[in-house]
């Protein structure tokens, strides 16, 4: 039962209590926010209309009422097999575990929780509500020291403690009003007999009235008179004493005639000018059925009459002369005859009822590991009884129906008909797993654990999920409402890990196939395929990738768009500038560097030269567009010289001035005639050094480095040149 939700509502917390005919539990109304007590009718009973008939009763009673010392009824339902009361709930203890820590109780507190139970029972006599089952467990006792009263009008079944007549109520039989016991109709008045006992108990410590079997005791409550408390406790004042001899009387009509007069005494038994009152004295009456002494009948002397008188002698007129004249001797004959009778009588019933108290002793056999069929029958072959509050519980390594525990031992002598208790192994009670998904992970172990599983048995599975977020349990194992053993199932949880991601692979300057490749291997799907014209990036290869850039998280399955390069856009023009350079003196080495920038980006390295002859022409292509121009920047031996702009206009339209880098030191040659030699060659022995930094010879005066490239032509020495385009 524990985490199941009773009437959609009522969601069970813990067990509390018991008895043999209903189990109690801890739960929490989630519709009103508050703690409440559940009373669920045992599941061997569910199908027993009596049983079923008993528990609803309760309800009905109780719920009629309202007052502050008896436990409210909030709501009563069934659901399926589980039929259930839900009540306030007491947070404290019942009289009964009170009575067993400190008993006796100090006088003031026994008197004050008994005024409260006679204020209860008074609010339920004025609402036609007889109790008939008043004891220290019916009687709890909150934490500000409120008593409450509970199971009004609850029938329980028989027990060792309990007995049980035709057409009366179950009651336990420690706490019966003689009339109770004797299975006749009982009033409001046993139930102050029964709130005597309960005050005895709590000022003695002990029952007024105990036996070896629940008859004897019934019996002692007809026929026997009990210790005065006071015999127990002196400290109890006589006043208080006088309440209890009142209440217990065994006649009803002796006892207080109201639960509310009986109240009003205890209110006051306590006042200074009635501590030291006289004890409570009680006329003896005539009691028809009461054993009386009788004198033993003598025979008469022959000649005296039954009266003592002597016969008179009276001569007879005939025959009877002188004989004695008697009175009639039918009458003492008839006297005697049923005087006889009367005796007879009484010496049966002596003998009957020595025959019900004078039991043979029988010794109690060993049934221990037994079947409970076969313990029963042993038991009954020893002339023993067997209660019918058999304690079925699970016990470790006790299989379900084999006797694990008897309430008397081997070898014990008791009286014949003597009930003995037997504990029976049973299945173990399983319980319904709670659902936790949807949870977070450390919220569903937190109420696992509140159901008995320990950690160490919660074992977690992590797994990705589109639809849960992650640290979200996703499920469980067992499910949710499956029965599961705390003690020893492990319990398995998978836990989202969010949604499965794979990284963006990067697809610049791919081909279109090893882009394919590369989305196909990630588990994406390749959506489209897009063309568009580049600066950058070569004819062929990618260009860019939609919607996700590379190393972003995706999940498998997204769809990937592409876009391939066509080349340059067809207002690209392709130019080759051109530059004349010196060292920086004649004869010398000097190393020159060029850098430039155009429409496929900026800080390109075009690569170094070393020279040693002036004038030596250089060619630098360069891709420009209509808003990107082209720009070189030349170094001599680590130092920057100047850098030279190329407009697309001037480069479309020829105008382009090629510059010229004259020597710093020494004479200076003649510059080059008007045409230089095509391709920019320089002179011998020049080395030129590539973009990777490697060295190679310049072709000499005449060789062309760049076939079949613009030509460029000398303008007056002013470092200008005009270059034609090329497209």
């Amino acid at each position: 039962m524990i985490g199941h939700q009773l009437g959609g509502r009522y969601e069970v917390i813990e067990r509390v209590g018991g008895g043999g005919m209903a189990l109690v539990y801890k739960a929490q109304d989630l519709l009103l926010n508050r703690n409440v007590a559940i009373k669920v009718l045992r599941q061997q009973f569910v199908h027993d209309e009596e049983f079923i008939r008993r528990f609803r009763r309760e309800a009905q009673s109780a719920a009629s009422l309202s007052h502050p010392n008896v436990v409210s009824i909030y709501d009563v339902g069934q659901e399926d097999d589980v039929h259930y009361i839900v009540m306030e709930y007491v947070e404290g203890k019942n009289l009964n575990e009170i009575i067993k820590e400190r008993a006796p109780l100090q006088v003031d507190e026994a008197v004050r929780i008994a005024s409260q139970i006679a204020d209860a029972l008074d609010h339920a006599h004025h609402n036609q509500i007889i109790h008939r089952d008043i004891k220290p467990h019916n009687i709890l006792i909150g934490r500000n020291g409120r008593v409450k009263v509970t199971d009004f009008g609850i029938a329980r079944a028989v027990t060792s403690t309990t007995i049980t007549q035709t057409g009366s109520v179950v009651g336990s039989v420690h706490y019966f009003s003689p009339e109770h016991a004797k299975g006749i109709v009982t009033g409001e008045k046993s139930d102050l007999y029964s709130l005597g006992i309960v005050l005895y108990q709590m000022l003695t410590g002990q029952l007024p009235f105990l036996g070896e079997s629940p008859i004897s005791v019934a019996l002692k409550h007809l026929q026997e008179e009990f210790d005065e408390p006071r015999k127990f406790n002196p400290l109890i004042p006589q006043s208080v004493e006088n309440v209890i001899l009142k209440s217990m009387r065994k006649n009803p009509q002796e006892r207080y005639q109201s639960a509310k007069e009986m109240q009003n005494d205890l209110e006051t038994c306590l006042l200074p000018e009635r501590r030291n009152e006289s004890k409570i004295d009680f006329p003896d009456e005539d009691d028809v059925d009461q054993t009386r002494v009788m004198p033993a009948i003598k025979p008469e002397p022959r000649g005296i009459t039954s009266t003592g008188a002597t016969p008179i002698m009276e001569p007879d007129e005939d025959n009877n002369k002188g004989k004695p004249k008697t009175k009639n001797w039918k009458k003492p004959t008839l006297l005697i005859s049923l005087t006889v009778l009367i005796l007879i009588a009484m010496v049966g019933v002596v003998w009957y009822v020595k025959g019900m108290l004078v039991v043979p002793e029988v010794t109690v056999p060993n049934v221990v590991n037994q079947t409970e069929e076969k313990a029963r029958q042993m038991l009954q072959d020893q002339g023993l009884v067997v209660s019918d509050d058999v304690i079925r519980m699970y016990k470790e390594g006790i299989d379900p129906g084999i006797v694990f525990e008897q309430s008397r031992n081997e070898g014990d002598v008791v009286k014949e008909g003597s009930e003995i208790q037997l504990s029976v192994g049973a299945e173990k009670e399983l319980t319904k797993m709670i659902s936790v998904e949807g949870d977070s992970y450390e919220d569903a172990v937190k109420d696992l654990k509140n159901l008995g599983i320990s950690e160490d048995r919660i074992k977690r599975k992590d797994d990705f999920s589109n639809d849960v977020a992650s640290g979200i349990v996703i499920s469980q194992t067992p499910g949710a409402n499956e029965e599961f053993d705390p003690e020893q199932t492990e319990i398995v949880l998978t836990v989202s890990k969010g949604a499965e991601t794979v990284k963006m692979p990067d697809l610049k300057n791919r081909t279109r196939n090893e882009a394919e490749q590369m989305i196909k291997s990630a588990g994406l799907v390749l959506a489209q395929v897009q063309e568009e014209s580049s600066y950058t990036v070569d004819k062929g290869k990618v260009t860019q990738q939609w919607p996700v850039e590379a190393g972003a998280d995706v999940k498998p399955g997204d769809k990937i768009t592409i876009f391939v390069s066509t080349g340059y856009p067809p207002e690209a023009l392709e130019y080759s500038f051109n530059i004349n350079v010196s060292p920086k003196e004649e004869g010398k080495n000097s190393k020159i560097r060029i850098t430039f920038e155009d429409a496929r980006g900026k800080n390109q390295e075009w690569g170094t030269r070393t020279i040693n002859k002036s004038y030596q022409a250089l060619t630098i292509p360069l891709v420009l567009a209509p808003n990107e121009n082209g720009a070189v920047s030349v170094y001599r031996d680590g130092q920057f010289l100047d850098t030279y702009v190329v407009t697309y206009a001037e480069a479309k339209n020829g105008t382009v001035v090629v510059p010229t880098i004259e020597p710093e030191i020494g004479n200076q040659p003649t510059p080059p005639a008007n045409e230089p030699e095509e391709g920019g060659g320089g002179d011998e022995g020049s080395v030129d050094t590539n973009q990777e930094g490697e060295s190679e010879s310049i072709p000499g005066d005449g060789e062309e480095d760049n076939e079949g490239e613009d030509t460029s032509a000398m303008n007056n020495g002013k470092g200008k040149a005009h270059g034609k385009d090329k497209k």
